[in-house]
């Protein structure tokens, strides 16, 4: 197989374009802010550690996954590694923000910011991108019983 035809099987399959498009929406976390609030600094990626650091995981994950095409099996697990990174980062996002506003005076209105539902949204494309890789597995699974 030729180094052309390699590359062109990376590009055109479904899953890795849904794997591009999560890595790259999670990226946003470093851009947006997580949680606003009246008479507090707004909660960012960047000024908490732990945060940061399940930021990367979030981002680089699906990002590594899309090389990952022609062992199925890792893809899935890959997928799926993401997957929980991403729930883990909203629910470290959601207890930070609950300890925040232990902190905070009851008439400070805070409101979630786009941050934090963009790992959400890298879920979904996630989710399409398990289906589109199990796909593929039956498809050459097929193929094989017709041999």
């Amino acid at each position: 197989m030729t180094q052309e035809k390699k590359s062109n099987d990376l590009i055109f399959r479904k899953q890795s374009l849904w794997l591009l498009l999560a890595s790259l929406l999670s990226a946003g976390v470093f851009v947006f802010d997580l949680y606003r609030a009246d008479g507090i600094d707004p909660l960012r990626v960047a000024n908490h550690y732990p945060a940061l650091l399940l930021a990367v995981v979030m981002v680089a994950l699906p990002f590594i996954t899309i090389f990952m095409y022609r062992d199925r099996k890792r893809q899935v697990r890959m997928t799926a590694m993401s997957m929980l990174s991403c729930s883990v980062f909203v629910s470290y996002t959601l207890s930070r923000v609950t300890r925040l506003s232990d902190t905070v005076p009851a008439p400070a209105n805070g409101i979630y910011w786009i941050g934090s539902v963009i790992p959400l949204a890298a879920m979904i494309f996630l989710i399409m991108a398990l289906l589109r890789i199990r796909h593929d597995d039956k498809l050459v699974r097929s193929m094989d019983r017709l041999r």
